[in-house]
């Protein structure tokens, strides 16, 4: 009796106004137990978490059109259904004020641009004791 024979994959939400970025981040994901939501900008990913359907992790980048993920990543702390969903930033910036400002409002980690496709799905894996979860063998 396989675990993976009765859970469903995890959804993630993906938001990047980056096409080629969010295209990779998608492609690594679905190769694991993920089933992903991508999307372009800030607007859509407050629709995407304000709704009903089941978000197991948000990835959102900082800088995107008509919100910004800190923006985001602060109406989903405010939503009663999101309040502990996992929520990792990504950006180009990379700036301590941009990391602390995250953290305070709540992120569970901070990825800096370009960052390594593998290890940002290992963090996610990690994040529910999946495949990738202690194993550090390719860094």
């Amino acid at each position: 009796m396989s675990a993976d024979d009765t859970r469903a994959p995890r959804r993630v939400l993906v938001a990047d106004d980056e096409p080629h970025i969010g295209r990779i981040i998608q492609m690594k994901l679905e190769q694991g137990p993920y089933e992903v939501t991508l999307v372009a900008d800030g607007r859509a990913a407050l629709d995407e978490l304000n709704g009903p359907d089941p978000i197991d992790v948000v990835l959102l980048d900082i800088m995107m059109p008509y919100a910004t993920g800190l923006e985001v990543l602060a109406e989903a702390r405010r939503l009663p259904h999101r309040r502990e969903t996992p929520i990792i930033i990504l950006t180009a910036k990379g700036q301590d004020a941009d990391r602390r400002q995250a953290l305070e409002l709540g992120a569970t980690d901070f990825f800096t641009k370009p960052f390594s496709p593998k290890k940002l799905l290992a963090r996610v894996d990690e994040l529910f004791g999946g495949p990738s979860a202690g194993g550090e063998d390719d860094a």
